[in-house]
């Protein structure tokens, strides 16, 4: 009995004792109805590492409590956090690391430790060798205040310096140095408050002029900073410049920017002046291709930590702004320096030097982008060019459009709205999707059947009136067809465009080889492109499940979708004894055609294919025929696809294409051009294409 109460009351000490050292190493102080929880140690050592811990956490006040109590007598808590918050943050610390901890001096009842600390900031790593003293008290070691606890030389009379200096962003050029993206100026409207007259008044027809809410106006002008000699950023506008006043038939867009313009100058308190802004020289011609930056938001920075970003940076968010980004933006240069009461630099504790970002130069023509701009701006749809023997690609434009300069001077909710709610969608870009290529695609089945030798391009097919179908199994489905001619040969059926000529063909192919040589040729895979392109497919499941939609197929219809820069690509093998090659964007000063598909179709068959191309524009009876010159060989393919619901339907669309190209290889500006426009019914069909490319064409070929 009396062993069993000896062993209970060791218990019950040690439980004592256990408790009172957990009482001896928490403390928990409340400041400011906070509650502040830490650890007390016995080490001066561990006391240290644990005041740098709480930096990174932001955690001022609990660091205030670590400091010994003679030291507060003449540094309050809020001078004490404000100090520290604005160093530290000021240069964004992180990643704080003390290590070779040694005791320097110890007397009876202080510490002076060394250490060595090193950091991340703004402005880079920040490495040093410091000291800290430390009083043991009855709870537990404090730190003995001073500045130097921040940085060795600094002192209470001292300040921080954070110098940043811009970087540049880099310019987007043309083939031929022209700015596409760059350096330009706008004019910011401004409000001076305290010469407004008639407030409300003014207000409302300066929102009237913007097309801004008159509460736009109000939040700009109520916010904290606002004085009554403050100039307040309203609106930032176009520059109108004198030159294109000056011009014999200013632009009406010019004349109604001016007189906007002079509205506001009537009204007293409104100042204009300029201000430097990233400007897109092409605007809506270059938008979907060239794409704008925006000012970063937090979730951006969140994004991409440590990769130089502040709140005051711009980054990419479409197009080729955002797709060489990382080019683009450069590097900010930042200084971190200890300035003595004087102002005077005592110490730089770091520095890294401003780096310009890169001008990316592109293989764009901005003549070509602007002509084809020009002439379909009215029309769903979109344009691609290429040199189709060195692969860069010479225009990439989607109609209609927007000016990507308004996302830079600051778009407006209502512009936004009505941009989103446009029925043609102008945010919609066109060139990177996939469309039914209807009878553009004939010469790549022409291609597929002779690869695959199941067509011989000299067999007559017969005969077959303007409808066809294979026998009673299709019902009353039937293909149909526009002309009749003799004889029914591959070259002919691809000048007459006949869909009754490529169904025969897709179905002597067979859906096996069909989808097979498609594969080989780039269907159902990503595009070697710096923009991302949906890929092309033949059917909505992995095959081409019946043989009507084979014998459609044929003809470009059925469930084929293509993309334009592919069609473009497969074109070039056409020229190129059978391969094709890979369109690119970014420039070389050393222009030379990789092959993307070797062997694509032999030599022998792009010859025969050849002869059919090169008569759609022309053989007086071809399709393309509005588009031939006497000057330069072209050679070509239209298009009409149908959308549909059923084969009676007569209020579908019809999808117009034409595909062009240089046929002679010493021509000195060679080309291939294929458009397309959504819906060409009733408007002349795929002619309305051609007579628009032929346009264009002659623009091009005039430069």
């Amino acid at each position: 009995m009396k062993r069993r109460r000896k062993k209970q009351n060791i218990q019950k000490s040690h439980i004592c004792k256990i408790f009172g050292l957990i009482v001896a190493i928490t403390v928990i102080a409340v400041s400011g109805g906070v509650l502040l929880k830490r650890t007390i140690t016995e080490s001066p050592e561990d006391t240290l590492m644990e005041y740098m811990n709480h930096i990174e956490k932001k955690e001022y006040e609990v660091m205030y409590t670590m400091i010994d109590s003679d030291e507060k007598v003449y540094l309050t808590k809020e001078e004490y956090i404000q100090r520290n918050s604005k160093i530290y943050e000021g240069i964004e610390v992180s990643d704080i690391k003390i290590s070779h901890i040694a005791v320097k001096e110890k007397k009876a009842d202080t510490v002076t430790l060394s250490y060595e600390t090193s950091c991340n900031t703004i402005a880079g790593t920040i490495q040093f060798d410091n000291m800290a003293e430390l009083k043991k008290t009855k709870q537990g070691y404090k730190l003995v205040w001073q500045d130097s606890l921040i940085f060795p030389d600094l002192e209470s009379d001292d300040k921080i310096s954070v110098t940043t200096s811009k970087a540049e962003r880099g310019e987007i050029l043309d083939r031929d140095g022209k700015m596409l993206a760059g350096k330009g100026v706008a004019t910011s409207v401004g409000i001076i408050p305290g010469k407004l007259e008639d407030r409300n008044v003014s207000i409302e027809k300066i929102a009237e002029l913007l097309e801004i809410d008159v509460e736009t106006i109000n939040n700009k002008l109520t916010a904290k900073w606002v004085k009554e000699d403050s100039f307040v950023p309203i609106e930032t506008i176009p520059k109108v410049e004198e030159i294109d006043l000056m011009k014999i038939q200013p632009e009406e867009k010019t004349l109604e920017e001016q007189d906007c313009q002079n509205k506001l100058l009537e009204i007293p308190g409104v100042m204009l002046s300029d201000v430097e802004v990233r400007t897109y020289e092409l605007g809506e011609a270059a938008a979907h291709l060239i794409g704008y930056v925006q000012s970063i938001t937090a979730e951006d920075l969140e994004n991409h930590p440590g990769e130089g970003y502040s709140v005051e940076s711009v980054i990419g968010r479409s197009g080729v702004e955002k797709l060489y980004e990382k080019q683009l933006k450069g590097k900010d240069g930042c200084d971190i320096k200890i300035l003595d009461s004087d102002g005077e630099v005592k110490e730089v504790l770091a520095s890294i030097f401003k780096e310009d970002g890169m001008d990316i130069k592109l293989t764009i023509d901005s003549d070509l982008q602007k002509s084809l701009y020009e002439q379909f701006k009215e029309d769903p749809g979109c344009s691609v060019a290429m040199n189709p023997y060195t692969g860069e690609v010479l225009a990439l434009v989607s109609t209609p459009s927007y000016d990507n300069n308004e996302f830079i001077r600051g778009l407006s909710s209502e512009k936004w709205t009505s941009l989103n709610e446009d029925e043609k969608k102008p945010l919609y870009n066109r060139f990177r999707q996939v469309w039914c290529p209807g009878s553009t695609f004939k010469p790549v089945v022409a291609g597929i059947g002779l690869k695959t030798e199941s067509i011989d391009p000299k067999e007559d097919f017969g005969k077959e009136g303007l409808a066809w179908q294979k026998d009673s199994s299709w019902g009353s489905y039937q293909v149909t067809t526009l002309h009749e001619y003799e004889p029914v040969i591959m070259k002919n059926a691809i000048i007459y465009s006949d869909n009754i000529y490529f169904a025969k063909a897709a179905l002597k192919i067979g859906s096996e080889n069909f989808m097979n040589t498609l594969n080989e040729i780039g269907f159902n895979q990503n595009m070697p492109f710096e923009i991302a392109m949906q890929e092309s497919t033949y059917s909505n499941t992995d095959k081409i499940e019946t043989e009507i939609q084979l014998a459609d197929s044929g003809y470009g219809q059925g469930q084929i979708l293509v993309n334009p820069l592919h069609l473009a690509s497969i074109y070039t093998s056409f020229l190129n004894e059978g391969n094709m090659i890979k369109p690119y964007l970014k420039y070389k000063e050393e222009a030379s055609g990789e092959t993307w598909i070797e062997n694509a179709f032999s030599k022998e068959n792009v010859e025969e294919i050849m002869q059919g191309v090169e008569g759609v524009v022309n053989d007086p009876e071809g399709t393309g025929y509005a588009a031939h010159r006497d000057d330069i060989l072209l050679a070509g393919k239209t298009g009409t696809a149908e959308l549909k619901a059923t084969k009676e339907d007569t209020s579908g669309k019809e999808i117009g294409w034409f595909s062009v190209f240089t046929a002679d290889k010493s021509v000195d500006k060679p080309i291939l051009l294929i458009s397309m426009v959504e819906n060409v019914k009733g408007i002349g069909g795929s002619g309305y294409v051609v007579k628009k490319d032929a346009t264009v064409l002659d623009e091009y070929f005039e430069e």
